[in-house]
């Protein structure tokens, strides 16, 4: 495919994904975030509220947002956890701790969310050093990466709530492990041992499977689904094997590049978008009348 003929594609690309995200992203605030969860609480959906920071903002500065975020939820009494990015707060200790402090007096779970797999030990040493036995805490596991199925024994044995996904970032020992296996395989290893497990995925096939063998151990579970991607099949699924779902609601300055990475590594999402922004399939919950 030759150059001209690729930037338009991406062009493209890129207009499609801002059409539609224009129904369902909740927007660069706080306050554009809490009215998309306001509404879909409404609706009977638990939400998960996550800042998604520029690059290069001041780690005091992503700190305000996440203290802003804790005493927001607190304030509004949502069924609704804070997801935290640990790398984004330069992995101070004193600044996580904070953070950490801020939610347990709130009563707000926290929760961490996965980047680069380089991040990783830091945010685990981290959560194990600034555990208490009133405060709880959760962490993502991306089931691409080999170490993941460590890293669940390490959730288990520190008590944690775990966030399974397919994973954004590929193992740079393990490049070629397969997404939807390496998925299952960390949740069969969390299968009857995790204290709670969020399902995060929009493949709806792998969710049925994933929720099948949390029930089977009789491990309590949900499905968690990105607001800013369509949900349809997804819900259909948490109807017929009878799970709970939770929406993570992002805001801030990246969830557009976000998108267009995803729809790099990803095409098949440009089908969802097309479908979403002209037939309106998605959950819309920004204008008023969709409350």
């Amino acid at each position: 495919m030759n150059r001209t003929l690729r930037n338009i594609i991406w062009a493209c690309w890129t207009w499609l994904a801002r059409l539609a995200s224009r129904s369902y992203v909740a927007g660069p605030d706080l306050e554009e975030a809490l009215r998309v969860c306001r509404r879909l609480a409404g609706r009977g959906f638990a939400t998960t509220v996550g800042y998604w920071n520029s690059e290069g903002e001041e780690i005091q500065a992503v700190a305000r947002r996440y203290f802003a975020a804790i005493a927001a939820i607190a304030r509004e009494g949502l069924d609704c956890y804070l997801s935290i990015k640990a790398p984004a707060l330069g992995l101070d200790e004193g600044l996580v701790s904070e953070v950490l402090e801020r939610s347990e007096r709130a009563e707000v779970q926290l929760h961490f969310d996965s980047l680069g797999p380089e991040a990783t030990d830091g945010v685990f040493a981290i959560i194990a050093r600034s555990l208490s036995a009133s405060r709880r805490t959760g962490c993502t596991l991306p089931g691409r990466w080999h170490r993941s199925l460590q890293d669940a024994e390490l959730a288990i044995a520190l008590g944690l709530d775990v966030r399974v996904v397919k994973g954004q970032w590929s193992d740079p020992e393990y490049p070629d492990i397969d997404l939807r296996d390496g998925f299952l395989a960390v949740i069969d290893r969390l299968a009857g041992r995790a204290r709670h497990v969020r399902v995060a995925t929009h493949d709806a096939p792998l969710a049925r499977e994933a929720v099948h063998t949390l029930r089977i151990a009789n491990t309590s579970c949900e499905l968690e689904l990105l607001f800013g991607l369509p949900v349809n099949a997804a819900l259909e699924a948490a109807r017929e094997v009878d799970v709970p779902v939770r929406l993570y609601v992002p805001y801030g300055t990246a969830f557009v590049p976000y998108c267009l990475t995803q729809l790099r590594k990803q095409p098949h999402i440009l089908w969802w978008l097309f479908q979403d922004a002209v037939f309106g399939r998605s959950l819309n919950v920004r204008s008023t009348s969709a409350s």
